[in-house]
């Protein structure tokens, strides 16, 4: 193994017979004080931070909606009230005594509600669905509340609910007979997206502090060394939680539940990858050196190199999502960097430093000898003990095979994948958030009952803004002559000027479904269009509301997409280059990342739509696995290519080969699996769009683990020959015809 002398020397500083103990208390200072001092991330969530760019569509109409109509102001709970037999007097009756309280002492944030309790019952009748079933009760909140606050105001609903009837219509399940209450709409929605993942916080840790513990211990066969990593994973916790805290208590960052979901897994996952690749080389090195110490600053000298680059690599690719403009993938850029930064310097001080502690007995029971070492203790016991071996039989013979027969194995692997990745053109995406929700969450179920009674456009109208110059124009004529909507309101007049005028549009069909998003920009033409036969000279029109807002959040997240990813490619690039030195393993490193990316996709799509029966996958999910696919897969290819290249310039590029593949199988495999263990963690959830991200990530470092990394590239590498290392040159030290084995 071929060490660094300046990173051999930095394993003493922090790992040496006095230094260890150091490093171990200013890990454990840094967690004790900042935890107490600082705020942990999971405090600072902001679920409700804005999504969109101010220039967005959807944003503009908010602003001047919030201008010029001020009473409109506001966003709705839809309380949908329902009997499958009808709605009789006595549940109308109940309804106007919670509309009489909601009036006589409203909510927390509540803008208005409708007087219902004023109605007399045939009056409020005609407001009944068709089929006499069900009544909706909007409740309107100030616009931009706290998550936390509606879901306070929900809670108060279902009290003052319960107190006005006498039982409790939000609990009892739709097939039953009596009174049904579900709360949807932009609110209902929202709350539930914040429960559901609070939900799943804690269940989300344990399940993946499990799944890594118990991976680690029927990978390694060690309790000890199984507990290491997650030690170093929990310490840097410990430090990132109250960091990311403080951050976003200062307003320099923020951060919502599903980042903290995702930091999660990729912080227990890719931090156990890191510890494992410095673990694998001290392994090795303690099968040369007897002295433990010497061990340490040999794999020092061996790992740290590959394991910074590697860091550096998902740092920077995380980083590229600050080009993005969509608030979600914005916001994870500093808070998922930082979280590799710091796992990156535990994985290089705080677990060698417990590896300087504890010794050789991490391995128990399987504990790495010298020759000499084995040697004694076989004197000492009088029989002989297994030697344990650099390199296993079978990775040896991985080794082989890619050496041997580089043609056959890179047709095969390219068959697959190429095979895989020709499904990824069939996903079919989609922007509704309900989608995410499980069948039995309540504002999934209010919007079923929506749609099976009453217009599903209902659920959230679109709001059309003109500047009408003062003169006469028909716009819900125009509008209605489209075939997809239902309804246009008449006009409303602007109370700051009346050339403003504003239209309440419903859609026929589901206002969150792809094709009905699409039709945004014709509403807008429409309006257009009929502004001008009328000699509006420069028409402005505003399209807002939720469909607005989806349409908007398409157009955002499908340009963050052809911008972020070039960035992450070429800076991905750019640190391989300087890294390896040469053009060619660059392109073709990057080239096979790119093809298991696409390969991922598409086993992903057949998993979640055949087996999973998903109609769509959510449009976010391709560019966050894309950075998380490109970034982590591109580690194992760095980890491994580190070897071959630390080889080059003692053994033949055969021999280096097959050494580099054999002697880094083993780790990469398992930390592969721990990794793809922790994403699979994800599709356990009930949030549809973790289990689709989960899925195809899982799928993705499976793909890299079994296929990219031990054959594709190595066979690529094998038949490009010296042209690999172009344009730098081998400088062979001398010649040894095989490998080290």
């Amino acid at each position: 193994m071929h060490e660094n002398p300046l990173f051999s020397k930095l394993g003493g500083l922090v790992a040496g017979r006095r230094s260890k103990w150091v490093t171990l208390a200013v890990w454990i200072l840094l967690t004790g004080i900042l935890s107490v001092f600082l705020p942990n991330v999971n405090s600072q969530e902001n679920n409700a931070a804005q999504q969109l760019p101010n220039d967005a569509w959807s944003m503009e109409a908010a602003a001047l909606m919030k201008e010029h109509f001020p009473n409109n102001e506001g966003v709705p709970a839809l309380v949908v009230w329902y009997r499958n037999t009808g709605l009789t007097d006595a549940d109308l009756a109940g309804v106007q005594k919670v509309a009489k309280q909601l009036t006589e002492a409203p909510l927390a944030a509540q803008k208005g509600v409708p007087p219902l309790h004023q109605m007399p019952v045939p009056a409020l009748k005609a407001m009944v669905a068709k089929d006499g079933k069900l009544l909706v009760l909007p409740i309107s909140f100030i616009e931009g509340t706290e998550t936390d606050i509606l879901q306070e105001s929900m809670k108060k609903l279902e009290e003052v609910t319960v107190s006005q009837l006498g039982s409790d219509p939000f609990e009892s399940p739709l097939d039953q007979e009596g009174l049904h209450a579900r709360i949807t709409g932009p609110v209902g929605i929202q709350t539930d997206a914040t429960a559901l993942f609070k939900g799943a916080d804690f269940a989300l840790l344990m399940a993946t502090v499990l799944l890594v513990l118990l991976l680690l211990i029927l990978l390694y066969r060690s309790p000890i060394l199984a507990i290491i990593p997650l030690i170093g994973v929990g310490f840097a916790y410990g430090i990132i939680s109250p960091i990311l805290g403080f951050l976003a208590k200062q307003g320099w960052i923020t951060v919502d539940a599903q980042a903290i979901s995702i930091m999660t897994v990729l912080l227990f996952g890719a931090g156990t990858d890191y510890c494992l690749f410095f673990v694998a080389r001290y392994r090795q090195a303690l099968l040369a050196e007897k002295d433990k110490y010497d061990a340490l600053r040999v794999s020092f000298g061996g790992s740290t190199g590959a394991i910074g680059m590697s860091g550096l690599t998902v740092i920077v690719s995380l980083l590229g999502l600050l080009f993005a403009h969509y608030g979600s993938n914005h916001r994870f850029a500093i808070p998922f960097s930082v979280a590799i930064l710091i796992m990156a310097i535990a994985s290089l001080t705080l677990v060698p430093a417990l590896l300087a502690i504890i010794g050789r007995v991490s391995f128990f029971p399987f504990i790495p000898l010298t020759p000499d070492m084995r040697a004694e203790k076989e004197a000492r016991k009088g029989k002989r003990i297994r030697e344990q071996k650099p390199v296993s039989a079978m990775n040896a013979a991985l080794g082989r095979i890619v050496t041997e027969k580089p043609k056959s194995v890179l047709v095969i692997s390219l068959l697959i994948l190429i095979s895989l990745a020709a499904f990824a053109p069939q996903i079919k995406f989609t922007y509704n958030i309900l989608e995410s929700f499980p069948s039995s969450m309540p504002s999934r179920e209010g919007f079923s009952l929506l749609s099976e009674h009453v217009s599903p456009g209902s659920l959230a109208p679109v709001k059309v803004v003109v500047n009408t110059e003062g003169k006469q124009v028909d716009i819900p004529g125009a509008l209605m002559k489209l075939p997809y909507v239902e309804s246009v309101s008449k006009p409303e007049d602007s109370q700051k000027d009346v050339k403003y005028k504003a239209f309440q549009l419903i859609f026929k069909q589901d206002p969150y479904d792809l094709e009905v998003i699409n039709h945004i920009p014709e509403i807008h033409s429409t309006a257009d269009s009929a502004l001008s036969a009328v000699g509006v000279a420069a028409p402005q029109v505003w399209v807002g509301g939720e469909t607005a807002t989806q349409y908007d959040t398409k157009t955002v997240v499908e340009r963050d997409t052809k911008i972020v990813i070039p960035v992450v490619i070429g800076v991905i690039a750019i640190l391989l280059l300087l890294y390896l030195r040469s053009i060619v393993a660059t392109l073709y490193l990057i080239a096979t990342v790119l093809l298991s990316y696409f390969s991922a996709l598409g086993a992903g799509w057949l998993i979640l739509h055949y087996f999973m029966d998903t109609t769509a996958i959510q449009g976010l999910i391709p560019l966050y696995a894309f950075v998380f696919l490109v970034a982590l897969g591109e580690d194992y290819n760095i980890f491994m290519i580190s070897s071959i290249w630390q080889e080059r310039n003692r053994l033949k590029l055969k021999d280096a080969i097959r050494l580099g593949v054999s002697s880094t199988s083993s780790v990469i495999t398992s930390a592969g699996l721990i990794l793809a263990g922790t994403f699979a963690v994800l599709a356990s959830l009930p949030i549809q769009v973790l289990v689709q991200f989960g899925v195809i990530c899982a799928i993705g470092v499976l793909l890299d683990t079994f296929i990219v990394r031990p054959f594709l590239v190595p066979s690529i590498t094998m038949l490009l020959g010296q042209a690999v290392f172009w344009p730098s040159k081998v400088k062979r030290e001398h010649s040894v015809e095989r490998a080290e084995t």
